[in-house]
Formats: C-alpha cells, sequence, structure tokens
C-alpha cells in the first residue's frame, strides 16, 4: 500500500466522487500538508521560546526594518496584515515583556513609533535563526538542486 497521504487522497477521491478533482487538486492538497509540516515547526520553535506566531511576526518585522528597529504601527500593521487592534494587542504584550517599547514618532508629534528593546533585537534574531534553522532541517534530504526546482515551480505559481 502507498504510504503517501495525499496519493492516499486523490485515490480515495478519483474512487468516491472523481468530478471534485481536477489537474491542480494534488498540487493544492500537496502545498497544504507543507504549509501544515512548516506552520508545526515554526510553532514548535516559538513554544521554546515563549513567543505567539503574532509576536515572533512583530518582532522580526521590527528586526527587519533596519536600524534603529522601530516602525509606526499602522505601518507595521499593514507589513502583517493584521488588524490596528490586533497589531495593538501583540504590542502590548511586547511591551509587558520588555521587548518593545512605544516611544514618540520623531517625525509626527502626535504619533507613536514601537521600538525593539536590546532584549527584544536578542529574542528576534534567536528566533529567526532557530525558525530558519528548523526549516532547512525540514529540506535536508533534498538536493539542492530539487529545492531550486520547486522554488522556480512555486514562483511561477504565485506569479
Amino acid at each position: 500500500m502507498n504510504d503517501d497521504p495525499v496519493d492516499r487522497l486523490i485515490a480515495s477521491w478519483d474512487q468516491e466522487l472523481p468530478e471534485v478533482l481536477y489537474p491542480s487538486s494534488e498540487l493544492t492538497k500537496r502545498i497544504l500538508v507543507l504549509s501544515g509540516l512548516l506552520n508545526e515547526t515554526t510553532r514548535r520553535v516559538l513554544r521554546d521560546l515563549e513567543l505567539t506566531t503574532a509576536e515572533f511576526d512583530v518582532i522580526v518585522s521590527l528586526r527587519r526594518s533596519g536600524t534603529p528597529y522601530r516602525q509606526k504601527p499602522s505601518d507595521l500593521s499593514r507589513s502583517l496584515l493584521l488588524s490596528t487592534g490586533g497589531t495593538s494587542n501583540v504590542t502590548n504584550q511586547l511591551v509587558r515583556r520588555g521587548l518593545v517599547v512605544r516611544e514618540p514618532d520623531p517625525a509626527d508629534g502626535r504619533g507613536t513609533q514601537i521600538r525593539l528593546t536590546d532584549e527584544g533585537i536578542a529574542l528576534a534574531e534567536k528566533a529567526v535563526k532557530a525558525s530558519s534553522a528548523a526549516h532547512h532541517e525540514l529540506w535536508a534530504g533534498l538536493p539542492d538542486e530539487v529545492v531550486e526546482q520547486a522554488t522556480a515551480a512555486l514562483r511561477k505559481l504565485q506569479a
């Protein structure tokens, strides 16, 4: 019997309700399975660092923005595809943990910016390194050429 769960799923639908299958059905399911593996790997790393996915997204976005590692809340919300309320809730958690601070916007006296603290910078870097290494480990058995071909194919699909 085939050990590939996607092959089994496609074969089952092919037998039971073949009209639900399209040329893209297997691709879609494989992407969903891989997405689940990547998400679980990320969540496992973040649990070890006592970070939620949303907290990780915020501190990594701030770290990625470059020195002085700060952004306006509205810009941060847009870059993370979070609501302003969601960003505010996550920011409040990060402020309590000492990972970010709110400070006046130097360009707009009425506004504020969110800035990583030194502790936040260190944790963001640790989290990015750990998640990158864990993701790399998922693909460790594949030849570089296969990874490059898959990346190119996904880039075309995304376009």
